[in-house]
């Protein structure tokens, strides 16, 4: 009995040092972009459905965004439909974006609510089709060919960009003390299936319900400086400045572009962060270590 004193002692402290975290947090919306390798760890996704349910029974009212490119991937193959790529970006033709509806709006969504129920939680599982929550309009990209050094635009098919935004759907199951989790697919004015990046899905989603935070779990620890250390905290500005001197570069590009849109549309703060680290959300949100880059205004 004496040896384990100790160890709950030290957990009544750590509890007790979240109390603040947790009254900053009460009732206020947090967003969380969930995707990546995390998403295939089962250990992994299991932390993840811990805090995501702690944090509800908690007060805080988490919205859950999914991504599942790796996924869509597999099935595409097993399906024997090729892939074309513009740029880095999928073209998503007729018979693609069917698969990408099955899978996201399908399988993984699902997969995501039976964790958060496994763990106590009650979720459930959307897309931005659902009650017109996004409306999306086709995404024009540009890429500039390496041997003429021509910018010329490429059609990716039904490739959307969030426009639009009815948050009704969203309130009433917050109101309900539903976990929402969200799959990034999104309809246009036309009628038409979209496929939206995650990240910038749940930008809007975030931007919309005028988030307390916007958390990207990624595979990386957040934004790195040129000596590829961590930079912990970063305004808007300077994030500008690290694109514009090509310190943010590639993938990171649009991340960073995503948390300036979110915070100009009200978030008080975005964060980058490593969905593979144990316990990543709670560990942002509930102590003053944090586990990523924090992005402000």
């Amino acid at each position: 009995m004496t040896k384990t004193l100790p160890d709950v002692h030290t957990r009544a402290e750590v509890i007790a040092e979240a109390l603040p975290f947790m009254q900053r947090y009460d009732q206020e919306v947090v967003v969380i972009k969930y995707g990546g390798h995390a998403m295939g760890n089962k250990a992994a996704a299991e932390d993840f459905a811990e805090d995501v349910v702690l944090l509800e029974l908690q007060g805080v009212k988490p919205i859950v965004v999914h991504g599942g490119g790796p996924q869509i991937g597999k099935m595409l193959d097993k399906l024997g439909i090729r892939s074309e790529f513009q740029g880095g970006l999928r073209v998503t033709d007729a018979a693609t974006v069917e698969i990408v509806e099955m899978v996201l709006a399908g399988s993984i969504n699902k997969q995501i609510v039976g964790w958060l129920s496994a763990e106590g939680g009650k979720a459930i599982g959307l897309c931005g089709k659902d009650g017109n929550m996004v409306m999306a309009r086709k995404l024009s990209r540009t890429v500039r060919d390496p041997d003429s050094n021509i910018e010329r635009e490429v059609d990716l098919g039904f490739v959307g960009d969030p426009h639009k935004v009815d948050r009704s759907v969203l309130d009433a199951v917050l109101k309900a003390e539903l976990i929402p989790v969200l799959a990034p697919v999104a309809i246009g004015e036309d009628g038409q299936t979209y496929n939206v990046n995650a990240d910038t899905f749940a930008g809007a989603i975030a931007g919309a319900m005028k988030a307390k935070r916007l958390l990207l779990l990624t595979d990386v620890p957040g934004v790195l400086d040129k000596d590829k250390n961590l930079i912990p905290q970063l305004t808007v500005d300077q994030c500008r400045e690290l694109i514009a001197d090509g310190t943010v570069s590639g993938g990171m590009i649009p991340k960073i572009e995503t948390c300036i849109y979110a915070i100009e549309q009200g978030v008080e703060g975005v964060v980058i962060l490593d969905g593979k680290v144990p316990h990543a959300v709670l560990l942002e949100l509930l102590t003053e270590h944090g586990a990523g880059t924090l992005i402000t205004p």
